[in-house]
């Protein structure tokens, strides 16, 4: 996870439309071949009352508060679970990208009946989640997997098997995602059931927010982008199959998620509104 400032690139930034979704034989293709990948060191900071994550520089890679472990702090990463307004049920939640484990936890903490799994490359990102942030330990429900997420989702072992993807993968640098091709997007589509939902963090005031979501529109049927938090981060949600947008029932079903966790889900239904209204 990773809270970025506001960008003097905003103005360079085009913000593409739909494209092409890839048919299902487009989606079959070789695995990729290993990524090399050099990691920052991991880091720690505090300030009332709330841990931070950072690789090395003062990039927030993600918070918790202390007192309260299990709950996502970060605005933007509450919207990561706005796939729960489409599915109160899912079987298989991944998190590609571990951060401080805020969304695996919750997902491990209020989805007691589904599979989580959480992809990160980097082991030591995985020992100070163990060590410093409340990540509980594998078992028959959650598996943390130490590996690269490009291979995770190339894995056919792992074809249309997940309900709800998260994906959130950075680098120190904070020059956007650090994977975002089209053959990315389709591998994660792949992954998918073909109701399943992908929520991804994105800069939207940074150029990689355009190519992004192209490679996202050729690959899902469906994408919509909420209103941008903490000075630049966007979530965007998408769909393997269009949904249907019942703007009163979504209303409902954030209710719901609202008073069983407290999450704010009414602001999500409000930002999906917003993008109905434009299309």
């Amino acid at each position: 996870m990773l809270i970025k400032r506001k960008s003097i690139e905003a103005d360079a930034n085009l913000k593409s439309g739909p494209g092409k979704k890839s048919s299902a034989s487009e989606k079959s293709k070789p695995a990729a071949k290993p990524r090399k990948v050099k990691f920052a060191p991991v880091t720690l900071s505090e300030q009332f009352g709330i841990r931070y994550l950072h690789f090395g520089t003062e990039w927030v890679q993600g918070a918790m508060r202390i007192s309260k472990p299990d709950w996502i702090e970060l605005e933007y990463a509450q919207q990561m679970m706005a796939w729960m307004l489409f599915n109160d049920k899912p079987q298989h939640i991944v998190q590609l990208g571990l951060g401080t484990g805020s969304l695996t936890k919750f997902s491990y903490k209020w989805f007691r009946e589904a599979q989580v799994t959480a992809v990160d490359l980097n082991p030591s990102v995985i020992t100070i989640c163990e060590t410093m942030f409340k990540l509980p330990a594998n078992d028959e429900r959650l598996s943390v997997i130490e590996m690269d997420a490009l291979e995770y989702v190339n894995d056919p072992a792992n074809l249309g098997r997940i309900d709800a993807l998260q994906v959130d993968v950075y680098d120190a640098t904070a020059r956007g995602p650090v994977l975002d091709t089209p053959e990315f997007y389709q591998s994660c589509a792949a992954c998918l059931t073909p109701d399943g939902i992908m929520t991804v963090n994105l800069f939207g005031d940074h150029p990689s927010y355009a190519r992004n979501l192209s490679a996202m529109h050729y690959a899902f049927d469906t994408v919509i982008s909420l209103p941008e938090v903490h000075d630049g981060n966007v979530i965007a949600i998408a769909f393997n199959s269009s949904p249907t947008l019942d703007i009163a029932a979504l209303y409902e079903r954030a209710a719901q998620i609202t008073a069983t966790t407290k999450l704010p889900a009414k602001s999500w239904v409000n930002g999906i509104k917003a993008w109905q209204a434009q299309q």
